[in-house]
């Protein structure tokens, strides 16, 4: 599999910890807490193994930018917090920095 998918992976399991953790009210509900730190590893596991073939620096720039863009997003969509245009163009800047890092990536 591409290190980049792994990556990508990576980063979704980032945005399932990031939401369980809310869910889990303090670590005080079994399910929540458990699948926090079942997200919590696999998205580690993963950035491991993309990790392998992608640079470091590269990786966690954008390892970090998909979980704090999809945890924005599931904020907005779950927790009702802000989707103010000033937050929309801030996730949208981080996404430009995300697509320049993948298309600067020399194998």
């Amino acid at each position: 599999m591409s290190s980049w998918i792994y990556l990508f992976i990576a980063g979704v399991f980032e945005i399932v910890w990031a939401t369980s953790m809310k869910y889990s009210e303090g670590m005080s509900r079994l399910f929540p807490t458990v699948l926090m730190y079942a997200a919590g590893f696999t998205s580690f596991w993963f950035l491991s193994a993309a990790v392998e073939r992608i640079p470091i620096g590269t990786a966690y720039a954008v390892w970090t930018g998909i979980g704090a863009i999809g945890t924005a997003l599931m904020g907005m969509l779950l927790f009702g917090e802000s989707a103010h245009w000033l937050r929309l163009v801030s996730i949208a800047i981080v996404l430009v920095g995300i697509a320049g890092l993948r298309l600067s990536w020399q194998q």
